[in-house]
């Protein structure tokens, strides 16, 4: 038997099965018993497609394989029929494809063995494997696995979409990323979603089918609806990955306090999860959106979209010590508790946050006792009540020129140490300091913490905090519970200054109320004294490592019970309306950052696989929006076809220019395929030729036409 073929003279190889003595020009070797079937197909199918690609004469007895012809054309065919059997070895079921294509590669004179590049299983399914089955795509695979962001640009049917789905399943079954994410634009030539018929979902869903379609080759179709209600898997259009945002005048926290995010711009420093500053990477406003409110147990909350991002965990997940989930805001909603828990765990800070050390005018530590027990009218001698002598003796010590005094049980008055010579009139230094601080004249109902004390270092804070508690707080403990601190205030501003320095060294607070009607009287002098004002009643868990007392009865109480985990769950989520927003990126290695109320958020997408198709028809701007999403731990695959644009006119496509801004660029890796790449019906290979064909006329005609003038496109016009 013979057949014309395409041989490639010079080229040698040893097949894998046994050969016997042959004459020159002449190559024989026998199949394993379990390959032949394999090697020859179904009615020689195999064989035939051999015979018309191969210029050697083949001839098969029994499973003994005799080659002749020209030395050249033997050496090639004999490199055919060695990886051929090869695969079948393998078990690998051949077709004429696997035929074509292993001639094809051997006759472009690469070093990759074909047997390699198509036993190269990427997943299975019910028997079913998908491998790649072109050189190129081998290395479109490998790109893949070795690089963070991989543009893959080819014309239809050569497999781009499908191969990075394969990869994004592997990448999810191997727990290499936590979710899977699709997208594309959802408009294409010229179409506007709003004047198609149907809900919003039932007018993308048309671009997303072919996403959908890859997904149900490759996943269990019964498990992809709960794989995507559980936020494993989204397919979503590309404008929806700009949906995750907080409305502009949502505070953010930085180095210099809380700014509304509709402030920052790039480069600015905000507030990590670990309490330290990270500059932000990316700004991008949003426009119109419809806006959540999340608040949480403890009472703090903040305004999003309902695609903004959240860190999120269960008690099961805590349990068995799995990382923290990514889940958008409109997941969360109604489905906040299990039984009577609450379903969703928020991170806090994992470190106080660190803001710029400030000079302070007495130590933090004195100011607390005094905001706590202090009497600071200034219409008297500065004095402190407390049962404790040793918060006395303390102040004392840390203020220079003061002595504390006992008066009576139990006021200690802050006198000035006078000096030999030193006048009668010069002031107390804590009245003046309090004057300083415009706390002086203030009573129990209307304290506070002063900003610069406030906004200061995680010392500095905590020595307040500190100050606060041994004064007017304490531990609380209950059998086999671990040790809470209490603290109480009649104090409005106080109480939310407390909140703050809790919330800011990685703690939570729950506040409670206490109506002034409703408690009560005291009694002086046997006559009853009803109270005035409300109090607030304040449980506060700190982390480890952050003790919140000096006092040394108090501090000795709260170590010999433990203060426990401080958490945070999600309590309700509830529409806010609609607002202008706008989304950030960060640098941090978690992507989160601190906005009000010091809940931790994030828009960037970590530990995910990422697959942007069809992405010539993405604008420039797009482009880089959608890239700067990349999170920590994750892998992008933007995929598309440049010859097949519909975009409006004039608008330029990202993907064609992406290659001149980030071809440079280290971890970026840009794989191209072509007609020879087709794995479909062969005749999309040749449609794709012709097409190429003819636009290469028309440039020439084109370009001819410049080149002669006005009259040479008029004529051509004609």
């Amino acid at each position: 038997m013979t057949g014309t073929a395409r041989g490639n003279a010079g080229q040698s190889a040893a097949p894998t099965s046994a050969t016997s003595p042959a004459k020159p020009g002449q190559s024989r070797f026998t199949i394993p018993d379990e390959a032949v079937l394999a090697l020859l197909g179904r009615r020689d199918e195999n064989l035939k497609v051999a015979e018309e690609l191969l210029t050697a004469d083949i001839h098969v007895r029994g499973n003994e394989v005799t080659l002749s012809g020209e030395p050249g054309d033997v050496a090639f065919a004999d490199r055919v029929f060695a990886e051929l059997v090869t695969l079948a070895s393998r078990g690998q079921q051949l077709g004429p494809d696997a035929v074509r294509r292993t001639v094809a590669m051997l006759s472009a004179g690469g070093t990759e063995s074909p047997a390699e590049v198509l036993s190269l299983d990427i997943v299975s399914r019910r028997g079913r494997t998908i491998r790649p089955k072109t050189l190129n795509q081998k290395r479109y695979v490998d790109a893949i696995d070795q690089h963070t962001v991989v543009f893959c640009i080819g014309p239809a049917g050569t497999g781009k979409t499908y191969l990075a789905m394969a990869k994004a399943v592997q990448a999810l079954q191997a727990k290499q990323v936590n979710r899977i994410i699709l997208t594309r634009p959802a408009v294409e030539a010229g179409e506007r979603l709003g004047f198609l018929p149907g809900t919003l979902y039932e007018k993308i869903d048309p671009y997303l089918r072919p996403l959908y379609d890859a997904l149900h080759d490759m996943v269990d179709p019964d498990s992809i609806p709960r794989l995507m209600q559980a936020g494993t898997i989204e397919v979503a259009p590309l404008a929806y990955m700009r949906g995750r945002a907080q409305p502009v005048g949502t505070p953010v926290l930085t180095p210099d306090g809380f700014r509304a995010i509709g402030e920052l711009e790039v480069g600015d420093l905000v507030i990590g999860s670990n309490g330290e500053p990270t500059p932000v990477l990316g700004v991008y406003p949003q426009g119109p959106k419809k806006i959540y409110r999340l608040t949480t147990q403890d009472g703090a909350s903040t305004l999003c979209s309902e695609d903004h991002l959240w860190a999120v965990k269960t008690r099961d997940d805590s349990r068995r010590g799995k990382p923290w989930r990514v889940v958008e805001t409109k997941e969360l909603v109604g489905k906040l508790r299990v039984a009577h828990y609450r379903r969703w765990e928020l991170p806090l800070l994992s470190g106080p946050v660190a803001l710029p050390e400030r000079e302070v005018p007495i130590d933090p530590y004195v100011l607390g006792l005094l905001l706590g027990d202090g009497c600071l009218t200034g219409s008297t001698t500065p004095s402190v009540a407390t049962q404790d002598p040793e918060l006395a003796e303390a102040i004392g010590a840390l203020v220079p020129g003061i002595q504390a005094r006992w008066k009576s049980e139990p006021d200690y008055v802050l006198n000035r140490v006078r000096r030999p010579g030193e006048s009668v009139t010069t002031a107390n230094p804590i009245t003046k300091v309090l004057r300083d601080l415009e706390l002086c004249g203030t009573s129990s109902h209307t304290k506070f913490v002063p900003e610069l004390y406030l906004n200061n270092s995680a010392e500095v804070r905590l020595a307040v905090l500190q100050g606060l508690l041994d004064s007017g707080g304490g531990p609380v403990t209950q059998r086999d519970r671990t040790c809470r601190i209490q603290y109480g205030t009649t104090s409005p501003r106080l109480k939310d200054d407390v909140l703050a320095l809790v919330r800011s060294l990685g703690g939570v607070a729950y506040v409670r109320s206490r109506p002034a009607a409703a408690r009560r009287p005291g009694k002086v002098n046997g006559r009853d004294v009803p109270y005035r004002h409300d109090s607030y009643v304040m449980d506060i868990r700190l982390p480890v490592g952050v003790e919140p007392f000096r006092l040394g009865r108090k501090l000795d109480k709260y170590r010999a019970s433990g203060g426990g985990r401080p958490m945070r769950f999600i309590d309700r989520i509830e529409p806010a309306g609609v607002e202008d927003a706008v989304c950030i990126q960060v640098a941090a290695a978690d992507s989160l950052y601190v906005t009000e109320d010091y809940l931790l958020t994030h828009n960037t997408l970590n530990e995910a696989f990422i697959i942007l198709d069809e992405a010539q028809n993405t604008s420039p701007e797009q482009m880089k929006m959608f890239l700067t999403r990349l999170g920590f731990g994750s892998k992008i695959v933007v995929t598309g076809d440049v010859t097949q644009v519909d975009l409006p006119g004039g608008t330029q496509s990202g993907l064609k220019v992406v290659q001149g801004i980030l071809g440079d660029v280290e971890d970026v890796h840009f794989s191209t395929l072509s007609s020879n790449d087709v794995v479909r019906h062969k005749l999309v290979g040749e449609i794709v030729d012709a097409y190429d064909r003819w636009a290469a006329v028309n440039q020439q005609d084109d370009q001819d036409a410049r080149r002669s003038g006005p009259r040479g496109q008029a004529r051509r016009g004609r």
